[in-house]
């Protein structure tokens, strides 16, 4: 990657920023130094995560509050993460397609990355995406999510704040989910207020995190609003910037962006290493020991420690 492409990105080019993405979503080779130049501008993003099950109308949500921070003064990157093909389907062509009026504005940076099936390969590619946007001078990044189990485990290690989007009809899913939301979840959204059971699920899940959240660990802030109508969503913007001084102020924020640094360089060493091992002769010896798997009482174990020791030979 050269000077060149890094100067575009740095002057908010959108189509330099679109290539560049194309390459990381694709596994193409970009060398470290353009990636240490890109950390050197990316510090001062706030990112912010916003999960939770289908239908639960993230997308409209997350449209209402680009609108709100663009008043506000601030550019926005979206990185929607998508578990289906980024070319087909789901909610990519359905409801992101409303966000399309921020097509031409040059302070609104939207990109969709489908998974593929590889929600973790992809929750370490998004990240690096988001270092591209806040190197382009976006001062806020909203990672958008299905939430599909390891899916909003992984999205709330590439942010700063996680924001769980739940419906009316969740309610029946608190209990199951629970402990799970309430370890990632730094503030819950019933969206969809204007429903039957919206007020009773705030309530039963203000109850719920009152008695579970952990000791230590800030109490989530539960917000209702009904996106689609543009209810509640400025009270929403208002609790995420309070509750996000309170993070700085509790020293939470500084704790999570630090776990945060510390797993990307654990993840990066786990690809590196693995790309390194995996050498066709590898494959090959692999294929060549499992070929015949019902004649043989080999374990996994020992072709895998037969592998291994080949590679230190």
């Amino acid at each position: 990657m050269d000077q060149h492409t890094l100067d575009r990105i740095r002057s908010n080019d959108h189509r330099a920023l679109s290539r560049v993405i194309t390459q990381i979503e694709s596994g193409q080779p970009i060398s470290d130094t353009f990636f240490k130049e890109v950390h050197t501008l990316s510090h001062d993003a706030l990112r912010i995560g916003i999960t939770g099950p289908p239908g639960a109308g993230k997308s409209t949500l997350a449209d209402q509050l680009i609108q709100i921070l663009l008043n506000d003064g601030k550019s926005v990157g979206v990185v929607a993460v998508d578990p289906t093909s980024p070319f087909t389907g789901g909610a990519l062509l359905g409801d992101r397609v409303r966000m399309n009026h921020y097509l031409f504005n040059d302070n609104v940076f939207i990109r969709s990355m489908g998974s593929h099936g590889d929600l973790g390969g992809l929750a370490r590619k998004a990240q690096d995406v988001g270092d591209l946007l806040a190197a382009s001078g976006k001062d806020v990044i909203i990672f958008e999510t299905v939430g599909v189990g390891q899916g909003e485990h992984d999205v709330a290690k590439a942010v700063d704040m996680t924001v769980v989007v739940l419906v009316p009809e969740s309610g029946d899913e608190i209990q199951l989910m629970k402990a799970g939301l309430i370890e990632i979840s730094d503030i819950f959204v019933v969206n969809k207020s204007d429903r039957d059971g919206a007020g009773r699920l705030a309530q039963s899940l203000k109850a719920i995190l009152h008695t579970f959240t952990q000791k230590g660990k800030l109490e989530p802030p539960v917000f209702n609003t009904s996106a689609d109508r543009k209810e509640g969503v400025a009270d929403l913007y208002q609790g995420i910037i309070d509750h996000l001084a309170l993070m700085k102020d509790e020293g939470v924020l500084k704790a999570k962006q630090l776990e945060r640094y510390r797993n990307r360089i654990f993840n990066l060493i786990q690809d590196r290493l693995l790309r390194k091992f995996w050498t066709q002769e590898k494959l090959d010896q692999m294929e060549l020991s499992i070929q015949n798997l019902e004649l043989t009482n080999t374990s996994p174990h020992e072709v895998a420690n037969s592998l291994l020791k080949g590679s230190h030979d």
